[in-house]
């Protein structure tokens, strides 16, 4: 097996170097263990009948630092709960006013648009009306050329007329004196 995993001289070396080395500076870890392990025993008493008492007391100070840590993360959590609601209501608020201003901006809109429609519907109502009258001056044009081309048909007729009238009374002369 050990030709499996060769050693290496660095590996030997690091080895070497931790066991060399002074237990005068444990590490922080080391020390905090230490610590504990001493606080443990000295809450154990040297007698028996103290000792079930240390086991109580310490587990009674667990047990505080226990409810003291859970209390500390439901507070934490219920201000943040509490947090999160009033910014959940702050941001629904926001946005109630964003809506409540869109709406503002949306019937103002609608109500320039309505103008604007109700601008090119008379515009195009006056555009017909104009369109319709144009149309209706042009036939009143129409009807007044004709009716002066009648009337220069009729002037005309008149004075046929009357040249023939007088043709004809000039006519009756001549036979009334051509009978006598």
């Amino acid at each position: 097996m050990s030709s499996m995993y060769p050693r290496t001289k660095e590996l030997s070396r690091t080895r070497k170097s931790l066991s060399d080395s002074p237990p005068s500076s444990p590490s922080p870890t080391a020390k905090n263990f230490r610590h504990d392990r001493a606080s443990r025993l000295d809450s154990g008493g040297g007698d028996s009948r103290a000792e079930p008492l240390g086991r109580t007391s310490s587990y009674t100070r667990r047990e505080t630092r226990l409810a003291a840590l859970n209390k500390h993360e439901d507070d934490t959590s219920s201000r943040d709960y509490k947090k999160m609601y009033e910014d959940a209501l702050a941001e629904n608020d926001k946005l109630k006013s964003r809506l409540d201003d869109s709406k503002q901006e949306l019937t103002k809109i609608r109500t320039q648009l309505d103008k604007v429609t109700q601008k090119q519907d008379r515009i195009s109502e006056k555009s017909t009306v104009l369109e319709s009258e144009k149309m209706e001056k042009q036939a009143l044009e129409k009807r007044v050329t004709d009716m002066e081309e009648e009337l220069k048909v009729l002037t005309e007729l008149k004075s046929d007329n009357q040249r023939l009238k007088d043709e004809n009374g000039a006519l009756i002369r001549v036979i009334s004196k051509l009978s006598k």
